[in-house]
This record gives structure tokens, C-alpha cells and sequence, in this order.
């Protein structure tokens, strides 16, 4: 290819990229410098710059916990999906392909509701008089209602059905990516079913865990409405802690830092996740 002909197809190629960042600037850029200036003001009233907002977020002895609390929220929820995600993504491979059509509509079927809907339906689901509590009464099993909703195990459950196809999407990908041939290459060396998948299984689909592991953590850990409709006013998370700060109490800029720092928090275990993804398509292709 010519030099004039690859200066043009670049610069066809950046004139189409205008508009993708044009919007990136607006709706993302934007906002987001927006929230910085509002966050270096020192007070309600907007009539000073600093760095006071930021102290008071890492000298609150009530707000860094809420914050490990979100993350480890998170962290809970993604162990969930993976270990029921992994399991169903398995099962898929594993399927004809009829049972696979099937388990796929079942799958993506989730995405295609709302997930208020979804989130409600867990409220009925674990409810006093929900599905859960009244079939343990029927089977003569309990004698009084169990407290499931606004609880922490609830919670973390709702949330693991809500994200489960973040992480089986994945997941399936890569198992599909796998050579069968390993693990009968494996089996007629003398491996065992799970050694098999202990030293040949699980590593090579590290790429798709940690890809559902992003997906699941961001989507976990910033999920309003799942967290305060499960999990009620008996529990704080970020996303609720932000928003009474801004709606109800009007404190703006330390809403705004309060968004930095958790924007922050999460995007470190984000990239230390994404290194994790670095290293182990390394050690998938070797």
C-alpha cells in the first residue's frame, strides 16, 4: 500500500471516529470534569476551592467503611455468579445442540427485562409471605417466617441472579474455545475427571472468568436499585450513601467526592482484574 493511500484510509478512518468523540466528549469527558470542579468546592454554598471534600472522605470514619462494604459486596456477588456461572456454562458446552439453543434463550432471556422487574420479583420471592417462606411453611419445615429480605445473603443472592449472564456469557466463550483433545489426552495419560479440569479446564478459561469477573464486580457494586430495594435501610452502600448526600442533604460537593473516590476504588480493582486478564491470555496461548 502506498504512503498517499494510507494517509487517506487513516484519515477516512479518524473523520468516521469523529462523531463516537464528539458523543465520548459530551456525555462522558463532560460530566466527569463537571464533578471534579464541584468536588474542590469547600463547602455547600460553592464560595471556595480546596481539597476539603477529599479530606473529609478519608478522614470520615463512617464513610471509609461503607465503601469496603460496597467493594466487598462485589466481591461476594461475583464469587457467586462464577461458581453458579461456571457450572451452567459447563453444562451449555457440554449440551447437544438443541439443549444449547434452549439454555441460551435462558441465559439471555434476563437481559431483555428490566432490572426493576427483576428486582421486585426478589422482593416477592423472599418476602414474609413470599414464595420461599411459604413453601418451607407447606413442607412443615419452618413454624415462623425467616427474615430474607433485607438481609445480607438476600441480597447477595438477587444480585448474583441479576448479573449471573454477565458472567456466563463469558464464560461460555471460552470454554468453547477449549481442544477437546486435551482433556482426552489428559484422561488416557491416567488424569482424573478433576485434575483434568484443575490443570487443564480452569487455567485455559481464565481469560473468560476474569472477563466475567469485570462485568459482574462493576455491575455488582454500583447496582441502585437491587441494593436498596433488597437490601432496604438496614444496609449502606455507595451508590444510596452518593445519593442521600446529594438529594436529601443537598452537600453536592461531597457528593461529588464521594463519586470520585468510589469511581476511583473501583476502577483499581478493575485494573487489577484486567491485569489478572493480561496474564492468564498469556498463559493460554503458551
Amino acid at each position: 500500500m502506498s504512503a498517499a493511500r494510507a494517509q487517506a484510509v487513516t484519515t477516512t478512518s479518524l473523520w468516521f471516529a469523529t462523531p463516537l468523540a464528539g458523543f465520548f466528549l459530551l456525555f462522558f469527558a463532560a460530566p466527569l470534569l463537571m464533578l471534579v470542579l464541584i468536588a474542590l468546592y469547600q463547602d455547600t454554598s460553592f464560595s471556595g476551592m480546596g481539597v476539603t471534600q477529599f479530606v473529609r472522605v478519608a478522614s470520615d470514619d463512617f464513610t471509609l467503611p461503607v465503601l469496603v462494604d460496597t467493594l466487598w459486596l462485589g466481591v461476594q456477588v461475583t464469587a457467586l455468579c462464577l461458581l453458579l456461572g461456571y457450572a451452567l456454562a459447563w453444562t451449555h458446552v457440554r449440551s447437544p445442540a438443541w439443549l444449547q439453543q434452549l439454555l441460551m434463550l435462558l441465559i439471555v432471556m434476563p437481559l431483555l427485562t428490566s432490572v426493576v422487574v427483576r428486582t421486585f420479583a426478589w422482593v416477592v420471592i423472599l418476602g414474609r409471605q413470599g414464595i420461599v417462606n411459604t413453601a418451607l411453611a407447606d413442607l412443615g419445615w419452618i413454624e415462623e417466617p425467616l427474615k430474607l429480605l433485607y438481609t445480607r445473603g438476600g441480597l447477595v443472592v438477587a444480585l448474583a441472579n441479576v448479573q449471573l449472564p454477565l458472567m456466563v456469557l463469558p464464560l461460555i466463550t471460552a470454554l468453547q474455545k477449549l481442544d477437546p483433545n486435551l482433556e482426552q489426552a489428559s484422561a488416557a495419560l491416567g488424569a482424573s475427571a478433576w485434575r483434568t479440569f484443575g490443570l487443564i479446564t480452569l487455567p485455559l478459561s481464565l481469560p473468560g472468568i476474569v472477563a466475567g469477573a469485570l462485568l459482574t464486580f462493576a455491575a455488582s457494586v454500583t447496582a441502585f436499585i437491587s441494593q436498596s430495594l433488597i437490601g432496604g435501610g438496614q444496609m449502606l452502600f455507595m451508590p444510596m450513601y452518593i445519593y442521600q448526600q446529594a438529594s436529601s442533604l443537598q452537600n453536592w460537593p461531597f457528593a461529588a467526592a464521594l463519586s470520585l473516590v468510589f469511581l476511583v476504588a473501583v476502577l483499581g480493582c478493575v485494573s487489577v482484574l484486567n491485569l489478572l486478564g493480561r496474564a492468564s491470555r498469556g498463559r493460554a496461548t503458551t
